[in-house]
């Protein structure tokens, strides 16, 4: 492993923040394999780009080749065109022992402010085999350089410290700068690939994380999230010219206008159009460096409070009217779409509310990604592995977070699989 010591890094990287200021642009013209857009499309090549895609976060987690391809080639067989996986896995030091004896991947240790890159066979050569492997089959990769949800506040917690809120993260001057070390590391690897459909700056940006809250620094209006997509992306766009990048974001909006619901006698203000969330998917779009919008569907777990026998309220009525809502700002800022991750647990549900989402997806014309897909028969440790905390393979079955879909449920597979033969029809 190499330690690379943020420290010394932190004037290297403002002045390259600084640079970034200038607004660098996306190449008007871009090798052959790079995914561009024109307007509202997706094109490879010069000719149009309809996808169905999947994500993985799980994949760069397998320990043997065998598993990769067989995971690429279920893939492949159901029309998937598109990737999306994680481009970090970070541990602690003091979990450094355990992670090599049980052959878990991981690309960074951290150990007091400053973390160490392993780009060893059990590090980002993992990663290199996952990307490698995507071109072997036809798929283009969407790479996350970070996650709201614990990944980010490794930084927070080694490097601002015990007691902060988790939206330092987007703030700190050190913080940033440690994140940008290791998107060069990531982006200068990659860059040169056609396997990169893009880079993502983080997988669900929030003002607040699952292990920590939000500051008074973060609230509606406070453009936090805004400026940091737009440092971020301007920064991974003077490093790469030629691939597209994107948020990440769950899609939430901040509306001057409430949208409110009740809830045991009382009227709610709602977390995904109120901007407590920290997102303006209406003005993030906007921005120079973001060339293309991504959001999350997932009503069944927002509200779980509204979800009962009898209620008026429907996870697929309000799902058609989430779709229908980023449409509509996708359309306006003029730039494609992705329904990044959705998912509701339960087979009945599935078969019965997906549907309806994937069509009205198909029908304007803009991409899927359901969370998440699944792979039967691999074979590392017999078939039966602990990964990590509750991510686990089970008798040759991937990961199963609940909303994990497999090729044995038929039902649903076949909804992807249908819609996958569509979205190619309408590619060149």
């Amino acid at each position: 492993m190499l330690p690379l010591f943020v420290a010394g890094v932190v004037s290297l990287l403002l002045t390259l923040c600084t640079a970034a200021a200038s607004v660098p642009r996306k190449s008007p013209k871009v090798p052959n394999g790079f995914v561009t857009t024109r307007g509202t499309n997706f094109e490879l090549d010069g000719k149009p780009f309809s996808f169905v895609g999947a994500n993985s976060y799980w994949l760069p987690l397998l320990l043997t080749t065998d598993d990769v391809d067989r995971t690429f080639q279920t893939m492949q067989e159901a029309g998937v065109k598109v990737l999306r996986t994680w481009g970090f896995n970070a541990i602690n030091a003091t979990e450094l022992p355990g992670a090599v004896q049980s052959g878990l991947t991981f690309y960074q240790v951290w150990n007091s402010s400053q973390w160490s890159l392993n780009d060893g066979p059990q590090g980002l050569q993992r990663l290199d085999n996952v990307i490698s492997t995507a071109g072997k089959y036809g798929i283009k990769v969407i790479l996350a350089f970070t996650n709201n949800w614990s990944g980010s506040d490794l930084y927070v917690n080694w490097i601002a410290g015990a007691g902060q809120p988790h939206d330092v993260f987007f703030t700190d001057p050190r913080i940033v700068a440690s994140y940008q070390l290791y998107v060069k590391t990531i982006v200068e690897r990659y860059k040169d690939s056609p396997n990169i459909f893009a880079w993502e700056l983080m997988n669900e940006a929030r003002c607040l994380s699952d292990t920590l809250p939000a500051g008074p620094s973060c609230v509606p209006g406070s453009n936090t999230l805004l400026n940091w997509y737009r440092q971020q992306s301007d920064f991974v766009r003077s490093l790469d010219p030629n691939h597209l990048i994107t948020t990440g974001g769950e899609g939430q909006f901040y509306w001057k206008k409430a949208v409110e619901y009740w809830y045991n006698h009382t009227l709610v203000s709602d977390y995904n159009f109120n901007g407590e969330a920290g997102e303006d998917f209406d003005h993030d779009l906007l921005l120079p460096n973001i060339d293309f919008g991504t959001y999350h569907l997932y009503p069944q777990s927002w509200y779980s409070e509204l979800d009962f026998p009898g209620s008026n309220w429907t996870v697929k009525g309000w799902g058609l009217e989430w779709i229908e809502d980023h449409i509509q700002a996708a359309n306006k800022a003029n730039k494609p779409l992705i329904l990044e991750e959705f998912g509701v647990s339960g087979l009945a549900n599935k078969t019965t509310i997906y549907p309806s989402w994937v069509q009205r997806a198909l029908d304007t014309k803009h991409a899927i990604m359901p969370w998440q897909i699944g792979v039967l028969g691999l074979t590392e440790d017999g078939g039966n592995r602990i990964i990590k905390y509750a991510d686990a393979i089970n008798h040759g079955a991937s990961p199963n977070d609940g909303n994990t879909f497999y090729i044995n449920q038929t039902a649903v597979w076949n909804i992807f699989t249908r819609a996958a033969k569509s979205q190619n029809a309408r590619s060149g």
